[in-house]
């Protein structure tokens, strides 16, 4: 029998920035799917895991920098596929890679990634995503044993690969998402990436990648940065997003004291995404 869900409708004003945050903070409650709306987003929890007090503390919804409305109902079934279909754009980095699902257009770029986006994208996540894969653009990955942390669809893992890149280990803790990569990375032809369910506790604690990419909040990350740097090898990068501006502070001050030298950063409507190197 497929569960019941309750839907929280969102109107946010503005929009752009507002449903990044909100998005962010409904993301550390039950709520397992969202969806944007020209309004705003749509988030959903399965009435199981549902509690009248799930809204509290999000503070998004007190900010006066943003004005913010909902309303909420009961839904018998949710058709995730079509839901998807109706609210899912692509990706377009630069012209050179573009991320889209199997009923959009082909655009013929360098790099294009097509994906079934099901419940582990959002596009709450474009603004990190988009500057992970500028980073990952913008280097030589050329026989690179990569890491990517809270994978989601594993787009960054399969763009590696696309890129040159000769294993990649794909790890998230939802099983979404561990199934949706898989999926992913067979609707791509690609053969040379392990997917895993799971967090921090799985990784090895030996020096095996050259690249770890960590797209994931910044507690998560100051939480489990050191058990990503012990699976770095000397001279290896790691790229870190999910965070905002303000949080530059706490992730450098983390990787600095892990051993992690600052290289650059890339900034997207408050978000960030920061590039460092083990010595």
């Amino acid at each position: 029998m497929e569960p019941k869900y309750i839907a929280y409708h969102f109107t946010v004003e503005p929009k752009e920035v507002g449903v990044e945050i909100l998005l962010a903070e409904l993301g550390e409650k039950a709520f397992e799917s969202f969806i944007e709306t020209e309004e705003g987003l749509s988030a959903f929890v399965q009435e199981s895991l549902w509690t009248e007090d799930i809204l509290e503390d999000i503070y998004i919804l007190d900010s006066d920098e943003f004005t913010i409305s909902y309303t909420k109902e009961e839904i018998e079934q949710v058709n995730w596929n079509e839901e998807w279909e109706k609210n899912f754009d692509p990706i377009d980095v630069d012209g050179i890679c573009y991320v889209r699902a199997p009923f959009h257009e082909s655009k013929n770029a360098p790099y294009e990634i097509v994906i079934e986006p099901k419940m582990s994208f959002g596009t709450g996540h474009h603004e990190t995503t988009y500057m992970m894969m500028k980073h990952l653009l913008a280097m030589d990955v050329i026989d690179m044993e990569v890491l990517d942390m809270g994978c989601g669809t594993a787009i960054l893992a399969i763009l590696a690969l696309m890129k040159g890149a000769k294993h990649a280990d794909a790890i998230d803790i939802d099983n979404w998402c561990y199934l949706n990569s898989i999926e992913n990375g067979e609707r791509n032809n690609i053969t040379n990436m392990d997917v895993f369910e799971g967090d921090a506790s799985i990784l090895t604690q030996e020096p095996t990648y050259d690249l770890v990419i960590a797209n994931i909040n910044r507690n998560i990350l100051l939480e489990d940065m050191h058990a990503y740097v012990k699976t770095m090898k000397a001279n290896a990068t790691i790229l870190f997003s999910g965070f905002y501006t303000e949080d530059i502070p706490f992730i450098q001050a983390e990787a600095e004291k892990l051993g992690l030298d600052y290289v650059s950063q890339l900034e997207r409507n408050n978000w960030v995404s920061l590039k460092f190197i083990k010595k």
